[in-house]
């Protein structure tokens, strides 16, 4: 079974993104010790500053599932409220494995 892929998109109201930043800070701490966690990394558009993106790799899915009911979750749902410029974009995604085995996978 291959891993599950997820990118999330987060546009950041103009003037806001340094306190997105701070406040999502100890929501990837946490996230980190999640069982089933195997990669979870906020990125900055380089185009767009006030763009961030999660780039999150899981076990499974009962691992994301599970992320998504955690405590510290619920600060997405409050920087939702009060920073987003727009609702976000989630993606999930499974590898295709097209290409070598070394780079062609998230799952060697």
């Amino acid at each position: 079974m291959s891993t599950i892929l997820v990118v999330a998109t987060l546009k950041i109201q103009d003037g806001k993104v340094d306190e997105a930043i701070a406040e999502l800070t100890p929501v990837v701490e946490a996230t980190h010790q999640e069982e089933g966690c195997l990669s979870y990394v906020l990125h900055q558009d380089v185009n767009d500053p006030n763009t961030l993106v999660f780039v999150e790799r899981w076990a499974s899915q009962d691992a994301l599932n599970a992320h998504a009911q955690q405590p510290h979750m619920l600060k997405l749902v409050e920087l939702a409220g009060t920073m987003l410029a727009e609702p976000p974009q989630i993606t999930f995604c499974e590898s295709l494995e097209i290409g070598s085995s070394e780079k062609g996978s998230f799952d060697n």
